[in-house]
């Protein structure tokens, strides 16, 4: 009998064989998406995002939840080359390479631990962890305490406050959703680290924090979110790409501040002999 370090059953029933749970494509016929069929049940009928989290999570959501997370995106696709994602498409389009590999390397460089779709995971984890310890007797007043300043989904880098939060918060009483018990717990703590140091929520603890009440895994909401700043960086690399080239942050050489080793002459090679 196979050990489990040398049971390979688990692959061999794998091998050259795709599996999925997802759906598929019926060539010439139609396409699945966790029963549903693409073209005669969804197309025309729901929203990009709707399918989008349909294929994510393999829920269908009502309309006006993708609707909130469409206006998410949306406050989170500043057309600004200053920030670092966008400042990647910006690069890209001033040497002229494609803006499926620009928007692709700024989508990547959004997936920091500090800022971006990146954040979400400790985000959430922290709401729980918070809160559990809440259910264990701690007060909210000495868990923060002792967490600050690591409290992901709350200040910003470079700002106090965010702008983006009272727009979320008129959107999400235009649509009928009510406060739950995740973004209860983060207004807590935002009246916490007010008072301490006059940091709030940000846009990205909010997003969390109500897509948690709304049902999502912190995995779910990281994968909805994984391309949030699309928008601001297709925006910089085509104002990028439409100018002259290379024209985007331009150096000189003086420019760089090398710290290296000094010049030196180069010794030259010995003259080698031939026979």
């Amino acid at each position: 009998m196979s050990s489990k370090r040398t049971d390979t059953r688990f692959w061999d029933e794998r091998r050259n064989l795709i599996r999925t749970k997802k759906g598929g494509w019926h060539i010439g016929k139609n396409i699945k998406i966790h029963g549903y069929d693409l073209l005669k049940d969804l197309a025309g009928r729901t929203t990009f995002f709707q399918t989008l989290v349909l294929n994510i999570t393999g829920r269908l959501p009502e309309k006006r939840l993708a609707d909130w997370m469409e206006v998410a995106f949306l406050c989170m696709s500043y057309p600004d080359p200053r920030i670092w994602c966008n400042q990647i498409g910006s690069l890209g389009g001033t040497v002229r390479t494609t803006p499926v590999a620009s928007t692709s390397a700024g989508i990547m460089a959004s997936d920091s631990k500090l800022y971006g779709p990146g954040i979400i995971v400790s985000t959430v984890n922290f709401l729980k962890n918070v809160h559990k310890k809440q259910t264990l007797g701690e007060t909210l007043p000495a868990i923060i305490e002792h967490a600050y300043p690591r409290v992901p989904g709350f200040s910003r880098p470079i700002a106090r406050g965010d702008e983006r939060i009272e727009v979320m918060e008129n959107i999400t009483a235009k649509y009928g959703f009510s406060k739950g018990k995740w973004l209860t717990l983060a207004y807590d703590i935002q009246a916490i680290l007010e008072d301490k140091t006059g940091e709030s929520l940000n846009i990205a603890g909010y997003i969390a924090a109500f897509m948690s009440d709304q049902g999502f895994s912190e995995k779910e909401i990281y994968r909805i979110g994984s391309t949030i700043v699309h928008a601001g960086v297709a925006a910089c690399y085509a104002e990028a790409y439409d100018n002259p080239p290379e024209s985007f942050l331009p150096l000189r050489c003086e420019d760089i501040d090398y710290q290296g080793r000094p010049p030196r002459p180069l010794r030259r090679p010995k003259d080698s002999k031939t026979s």
